[in-house]
């Protein structure tokens, strides 16, 4: 079965000011994320503005991915649709792109009950052969995967992992003391990293390794190797920056801090729009500061 371990960023689609995708400008994050470190890449996540991309764009982003990649590390596609038809088609279609595994969400128009949750999983499953990771954030999507609706899908070998979101950090004790180790735990939020790695997570989504991935990883590996002081040291330094990856405005924020931080283009899609006026300078405050704290911290 597999077995996904490590730190997997959510990453951001490149876009230019007009609002294309800019697959050079992406291709170049991507490896700039895999050669600081990374353990695979996730592509067309809510961070990558995976529903306002048409499916020949997804298309174009998911076969990029794969040839920047090079094999070097996992290349998983995040799968979001409205009905399950669409779901089931588009895993299909995304295997053929060559993705080697789906980040599925829920559906985006409904919220399902447990019965109607555990169908939509395993009829997503029976469509490809990929291996499956939940997405679990019922703040977002109002579909929360809860331990029961696992016990239901123990026997659909294609789902190996889920990314808990929930905010509640119980929920991964719960999780391992129901259900062993038949799936992989990902922390889901950066800001609970530190606390998701102490109660054994094995692997990490995160939005802010768009900016810092080298410093993020980092911060994995001494969680992993039981450095707890040494990584409390950096969780601080980091902590204001990553809290802006729980906000409703992520995709501008986190964008926002790629272009500080390395110059990568900061455009959305609409409606998003630029940050302007208090909100972009109270960002870039935090991340110029968190910016200066690592090089200060570098020095020590």
């Amino acid at each position: 079965m597999t077995r996904w371990r490590g730190v997997f960023p959510a990453v951001t689609t490149k876009l230019t000011q007009d609002g294309a995708v800019d697959l050079d400008a992406t291709k170049a994050s991507i490896n700039r994320l895999v050669e600081n470190g990374v353990s695979g890449i996730i592509v067309l996540p809510m961070l990558g503005e995976n529903a306002s991309m048409t499916l020949g764009e997804r298309e174009a982003i998911i076969r990029a991915a794969v040839e920047v990649v090079a094999g070097r590390v996992p290349v998983l596609s995040g799968l979001a649709e409205i009905t399950l038809d669409n779901a089931k088609a588009n895993a299909k279609a995304y295997e053929g792109f060559g993705a080697q595994g789906l980040m599925v969400f829920p559906s985006l128009a409904y919220r399902t009950d447990p019965r109607e949750t555990v169908a939509w999983y395993k009829g997503i499953a029976s469509a490809s052969s990929l291996p499956i990771m939940i997405y679990n954030n019922p703040i977002a999507y109002g579909v929360d995967v809860t331990c029961d609706i696992l016990k239901e899908l123990v026997d659909t070998p294609e789902i190996v992992c889920i990314k808990e979101e929930t905010g509640d950090i119980r929920r991964v004790t719960d999780m391992y003391v129901a259900l062993g180790d038949r799936f992989s735990v990902f922390c889901g939020v950066d800001d609970l990293i530190v606390e998701s790695c102490a109660l054994g997570v094995t692997g990490w989504v995160s939005g802010m390794t768009n900016a810092w991935p080298a410093e993020c990883v980092e911060l994995f590996n001494l969680c992993a190797e039981q450095k707890f002081s040494e990584a409390r040291e950096l969780y601080h330094i980091m902590t204001p920056a990553f809290h802006l990856d729980t906000h409703v405005k992520l995709v501008q924020y986190i964008k926002f801090a790629e272009h500080l931080v390395y110059g990568a283009p900061e455009w959305t899609r609409a409606p998003r729009l630029p940050l302007v006026g208090s909100e972009r300078q109270a960002v870039t405050d935090i991340i110029k500061k968190t910016m200066a704290d690592l090089e200060t911290g570098r020095r020590r």
